[in-house]
Protein backbone atom coordinates (compact mmCIF):
# COMPACT_ATOMS: atom_id res chain seq x y z
CA UNK A 1 0.00 0.00 0.00
CA UNK A 2 2.75 2.18 1.06
CA UNK A 3 4.12 1.23 -2.90
CA UNK A 4 0.59 2.45 -4.20
CA UNK A 5 0.96 6.00 -2.49
CA UNK A 6 4.13 6.24 -3.62
CA UNK A 7 3.73 5.58 -7.64
CA UNK A 8 0.62 8.19 -6.85
CA UNK A 9 2.72 10.84 -5.50
CA UNK A 10 5.28 10.43 -8.42
CA UNK A 11 2.96 10.33 -11.17
CA UNK A 12 1.79 13.70 -13.26
CA UNK A 13 -1.35 14.59 -12.46
CA UNK A 14 -2.55 14.15 -16.21
CA UNK A 15 -1.43 10.87 -16.46
CA UNK A 16 -3.94 8.41 -17.26
CA UNK A 17 -2.62 5.93 -14.93
CA UNK A 18 -2.60 7.94 -11.63
CA UNK A 19 -6.32 7.43 -11.26
CA UNK A 20 -5.57 2.94 -12.07
CA UNK A 21 -3.60 3.35 -9.02
CA UNK A 22 -6.57 4.46 -7.30
CA UNK A 23 -8.72 2.27 -8.59
CA UNK A 24 -6.32 -0.38 -8.04
CA UNK A 25 -5.97 0.43 -4.25
CA UNK A 26 -9.76 0.21 -3.52
CA UNK A 27 -9.91 -2.86 -4.87
CA UNK A 28 -7.30 -4.15 -2.29
CA UNK A 29 -8.96 -3.03 1.17
CA UNK A 30 -12.20 -4.69 -0.46
CA UNK A 31 -10.56 -8.02 -1.64
CA UNK A 32 -8.52 -8.98 1.34
CA UNK A 33 -9.65 -11.20 3.57
CA UNK A 34 -7.30 -10.58 6.50
CA UNK A 35 -8.55 -6.85 5.92
CA UNK A 36 -12.33 -7.01 6.42
CA UNK A 37 -11.28 -8.24 9.75
CA UNK A 38 -10.16 -5.12 10.85
CA UNK A 39 -11.37 -2.50 7.31
CA UNK A 40 -15.08 -1.95 6.95
CA UNK A 41 -17.05 0.50 4.59
CA UNK A 42 -19.70 2.74 6.98
CA UNK A 43 -21.72 5.60 6.95
CA UNK A 44 -22.05 7.59 9.93
CA UNK A 45 -25.60 9.29 10.39
CA UNK A 46 -24.84 13.33 10.58
CA UNK A 47 -27.03 16.13 11.75
CA UNK A 48 -29.16 16.94 8.78
CA UNK A 49 -29.75 13.17 7.55
CA UNK A 50 -27.36 12.99 5.37
CA UNK A 51 -25.13 9.82 5.12
CA UNK A 52 -21.31 10.79 5.70
CA UNK A 53 -19.26 7.45 3.82
CA UNK A 54 -16.41 7.10 5.82
CA UNK A 55 -14.12 3.35 6.44
CA UNK A 56 -14.14 2.58 10.49
CA UNK A 57 -10.17 0.90 11.00
CA UNK A 58 -10.73 -1.90 13.97
CA UNK A 59 -7.65 -1.89 16.67
CA UNK A 60 -8.21 -5.42 16.47
CA UNK A 61 -8.62 -6.16 20.48
CA UNK A 62 -12.34 -5.98 21.27
CA UNK A 63 -11.68 -6.94 25.08
CA UNK A 64 -9.74 -3.81 25.59
CA UNK A 65 -10.51 0.31 25.78
CA UNK A 66 -8.63 1.75 23.07
CA UNK A 67 -7.52 4.96 21.38
CA UNK A 68 -9.30 6.50 18.56
CA UNK A 69 -8.20 8.43 16.17
CA UNK A 70 -10.70 10.54 14.02
CA UNK A 71 -8.41 11.17 10.29
CA UNK A 72 -9.37 13.65 7.35
CA UNK A 73 -7.83 13.78 4.01
CA UNK A 74 -6.66 16.75 2.37
CA UNK A 75 -8.20 18.71 -0.37
CA UNK A 76 -8.70 16.63 -3.42
CA UNK A 77 -8.15 13.39 -1.96
CA UNK A 78 -10.61 10.86 -0.61
CA UNK A 79 -10.84 8.18 2.10
CA UNK A 80 -9.98 5.29 0.10
CA UNK A 81 -6.59 7.13 -0.95
CA UNK A 82 -5.47 8.01 2.83
CA UNK A 83 -6.87 4.68 4.43
CA UNK A 84 -4.77 3.24 2.10
CA UNK A 85 -1.70 5.01 3.17
CA UNK A 86 -2.83 4.90 7.08
CA UNK A 87 -3.35 0.68 7.67
CA UNK A 88 0.60 0.18 7.61
CA UNK A 89 1.19 2.46 10.06
CA UNK A 90 -2.14 1.82 12.09
CA UNK A 91 -0.69 -2.21 11.90
CA UNK A 92 0.06 -3.10 15.30
CA UNK A 93 -0.56 -0.24 16.95
CA UNK A 94 -3.76 -1.41 18.91
CA UNK A 95 -5.46 2.00 17.99
CA UNK A 96 -8.89 2.30 16.23
CA UNK A 97 -9.54 5.29 13.15
CA UNK A 98 -12.26 6.63 11.30
CA UNK A 99 -11.07 7.57 8.46
CA UNK A 100 -13.38 10.50 6.09
CA UNK A 101 -12.75 12.56 2.95
CA UNK A 102 -12.30 16.70 3.14
CA UNK A 103 -14.59 17.35 0.43
CA UNK A 104 -17.41 15.36 3.05
CA UNK A 105 -16.67 17.51 5.90
CA UNK A 106 -15.73 21.11 4.33
CA UNK A 107 -19.21 22.87 4.97
CA UNK A 108 -20.04 26.35 7.03
CA UNK A 109 -18.14 25.88 10.31
CA UNK A 110 -21.47 25.19 12.06
CA UNK A 111 -21.86 22.02 9.82
CA UNK A 112 -18.21 21.43 10.10
CA UNK A 113 -18.89 21.01 13.96
CA UNK A 114 -22.21 19.00 13.60
CA UNK A 115 -20.82 16.65 11.18
CA UNK A 116 -17.54 15.60 12.90
CA UNK A 117 -19.54 15.67 16.29
CA UNK A 118 -21.67 12.85 14.45
CA UNK A 119 -18.44 11.35 13.60
CA UNK A 120 -17.32 11.62 17.15
CA UNK A 121 -20.26 10.18 18.73
CA UNK A 122 -20.09 7.25 16.11
CA UNK A 123 -16.75 6.33 17.73
CA UNK A 124 -17.87 5.88 21.48
CA UNK A 125 -20.54 3.94 20.43
CA UNK A 126 -17.67 1.68 19.53
CA UNK A 127 -17.32 -1.56 22.27
CA UNK A 128 -13.66 -1.17 21.94
CA UNK A 129 -13.30 2.28 21.92
CA UNK A 130 -12.02 4.46 25.55
CA UNK A 131 -14.32 7.38 24.98
CA UNK A 132 -11.56 9.38 27.04
CA UNK A 133 -8.86 8.84 24.31
CA UNK A 134 -9.98 10.15 20.97
CA UNK A 135 -8.14 12.54 19.07
CA UNK A 136 -8.41 14.05 15.54
CA UNK A 137 -6.06 14.72 12.38
CA UNK A 138 -6.29 16.53 9.70
CA UNK A 139 -4.30 16.86 6.57
CA UNK A 140 -3.33 19.95 4.46
CA UNK A 141 -6.70 22.74 4.76
CA UNK A 142 -7.88 19.58 7.21
CA UNK A 143 -5.62 20.54 9.69
CA UNK A 144 -7.75 23.93 10.12
CA UNK A 145 -10.54 21.94 10.85
CA UNK A 146 -9.10 19.93 13.23
CA UNK A 147 -8.00 22.90 14.96
CA UNK A 148 -11.55 24.30 14.97
CA UNK A 149 -13.17 21.07 16.08
CA UNK A 150 -10.85 20.41 19.06
CA UNK A 151 -11.62 24.07 19.93
CA UNK A 152 -15.80 23.28 19.60
CA UNK A 153 -15.75 19.92 21.38
CA UNK A 154 -13.51 19.35 24.72
CA UNK A 155 -14.04 15.52 24.16
CA UNK A 156 -11.01 15.92 21.60
CA UNK A 157 -7.74 14.35 24.24
CA UNK A 158 -5.13 15.38 21.03
CA UNK A 159 -5.42 17.07 17.76
CA UNK A 160 -2.68 17.25 14.79
CA UNK A 161 -3.98 20.35 13.69
CA UNK A 162 -2.09 23.73 12.28
CA UNK A 163 -2.69 25.49 15.35
CA UNK A 164 -4.74 27.96 14.37
CA UNK A 165 -2.02 29.45 11.98
CA UNK A 166 -4.33 29.22 9.20
CA UNK A 167 -7.17 31.51 10.82
CA UNK A 168 -3.84 33.64 12.01
CA UNK A 169 -2.70 33.77 7.89
CA UNK A 170 -6.16 34.54 6.80
CA UNK A 171 -6.30 37.21 9.54
CA UNK A 172 -3.02 38.88 8.45
CA UNK A 173 -3.85 38.96 5.19
CA UNK A 174 -7.79 40.64 5.56
CA UNK A 175 -5.95 43.36 7.53
CA UNK A 176 -2.89 44.11 5.62
CA UNK A 177 -5.35 44.32 2.10
CA UNK A 178 -7.79 46.50 4.29
CA UNK A 179 -4.74 49.37 5.31
CA UNK A 180 -2.90 48.72 1.93
CA UNK A 181 0.35 47.75 4.57
CA UNK A 182 2.34 44.42 4.31
CA UNK A 183 3.95 45.04 7.73
CA UNK A 184 1.30 46.68 9.80
CA UNK A 185 1.97 44.62 13.09
CA UNK A 186 4.71 44.87 15.13
CA UNK A 187 6.37 41.70 16.55
CA UNK A 188 4.35 41.23 19.88
CA UNK A 189 1.17 42.33 18.34
CA UNK A 190 1.73 38.98 15.98
CA UNK A 191 2.81 36.65 18.32
CA UNK A 192 -0.47 37.50 20.45
CA UNK A 193 -2.84 37.26 17.57
CA UNK A 194 -0.85 33.91 16.29
CA UNK A 195 -1.19 32.68 20.08
CA UNK A 196 -4.99 33.54 20.43
CA UNK A 197 -6.18 29.98 19.44
CA UNK A 198 -3.39 28.22 20.51
CA UNK A 199 -4.80 29.46 23.71
CA UNK A 200 -7.84 27.88 23.64
CA UNK A 201 -6.68 24.57 22.98
CA UNK A 202 -7.37 22.38 26.11
CA UNK A 203 -5.79 19.06 24.63
CA UNK A 204 -2.07 18.95 23.47
CA UNK A 205 -1.25 19.31 20.22
CA UNK A 206 0.76 18.49 16.96
CA UNK A 207 1.47 21.56 14.28
CA UNK A 208 3.06 19.79 10.96
CA UNK A 209 4.99 22.33 9.07
CA UNK A 210 6.42 22.56 6.01
CA UNK A 211 6.17 19.94 2.85
CA UNK A 212 2.43 19.64 1.94
CA UNK A 213 1.28 21.28 4.81
CA UNK A 214 -0.86 24.59 5.04
CA UNK A 215 1.23 25.66 8.12
CA UNK A 216 4.56 27.67 7.53
CA UNK A 217 8.01 26.85 9.20
CA UNK A 218 8.64 30.13 9.97
CA UNK A 219 5.01 30.49 11.45
CA UNK A 220 5.03 27.46 12.83
CA UNK A 221 8.70 27.99 14.81
CA UNK A 222 7.15 31.19 16.06
CA UNK A 223 4.38 29.24 17.86
CA UNK A 224 5.86 26.97 19.41
CA UNK A 225 8.11 28.97 20.60
CA UNK A 226 5.32 31.24 22.25
CA UNK A 227 3.64 27.95 23.36
CA UNK A 228 7.03 26.59 25.09
CA UNK A 229 6.71 29.62 27.22
CA UNK A 230 3.13 29.71 28.26
CA UNK A 231 3.42 25.99 29.27
CA UNK A 232 1.10 25.14 26.50
CA UNK A 233 1.56 21.34 25.06
CA UNK A 234 2.41 22.12 21.59
CA UNK A 235 4.67 20.68 19.34
CA UNK A 236 6.07 21.09 16.11
CA UNK A 237 6.64 18.25 13.29
CA UNK A 238 8.87 19.10 10.08
CA UNK A 239 8.64 16.32 6.94
CA UNK A 240 11.71 14.95 6.01
CA UNK A 241 12.24 15.71 2.49
CA UNK A 242 14.60 14.55 0.05
CA UNK A 243 15.76 15.95 -3.35
CA UNK A 244 14.72 14.97 -6.59
CA UNK A 245 15.26 16.31 -10.10
CA UNK A 246 12.08 17.88 -10.63
CA UNK A 247 12.15 19.65 -6.42
CA UNK A 248 11.69 18.08 -3.60
CA UNK A 249 9.60 14.63 -2.18
CA UNK A 250 8.04 14.88 1.29
CA UNK A 251 9.33 10.91 2.88
CA UNK A 252 5.64 10.64 3.75
CA UNK A 253 5.87 7.02 5.22
CA UNK A 254 8.35 8.67 7.88
CA UNK A 255 6.63 11.39 8.82
CA UNK A 256 3.49 9.09 9.30
CA UNK A 257 4.99 7.48 11.21
CA UNK A 258 6.35 10.32 13.34
CA UNK A 259 2.45 11.62 13.90
CA UNK A 260 1.11 8.24 14.86
CA UNK A 261 4.10 7.25 17.66
CA UNK A 262 3.16 11.33 18.92
CA UNK A 263 -0.82 9.93 18.70
CA UNK A 264 0.01 6.79 20.34
CA UNK A 265 2.27 8.52 23.13
CA UNK A 266 -0.44 11.39 24.51
CA UNK A 267 -3.57 9.22 23.63
CA UNK A 268 -2.25 6.41 25.97
CA UNK A 269 -1.75 9.02 28.53
CA UNK A 270 -5.29 11.08 28.43
CA UNK A 271 -7.32 9.83 30.47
Amino acid sequence: MTAFELARRLADEDDPQAGDVLGKLEAIIGNFESLKQRVRRVEIASWDERKLPAYYVSAGEPELFTPAVICISREGETEAMLVGRLLPVLAGRGMAALVLAYQDVSAGRHEQSAILSSCLDYLTAQPEVDASRIGIYGEGLSAALATDFALADRRIAAAVCDGGLWNWARTQASISWMTGASDLLDDHLASAYRARLARRLKCPALVVAGGRSIASVPEAMKLETYCAAARIDLKLLMPRLAHIPDGEFENFAACDDDIFVWLERTLTSAS
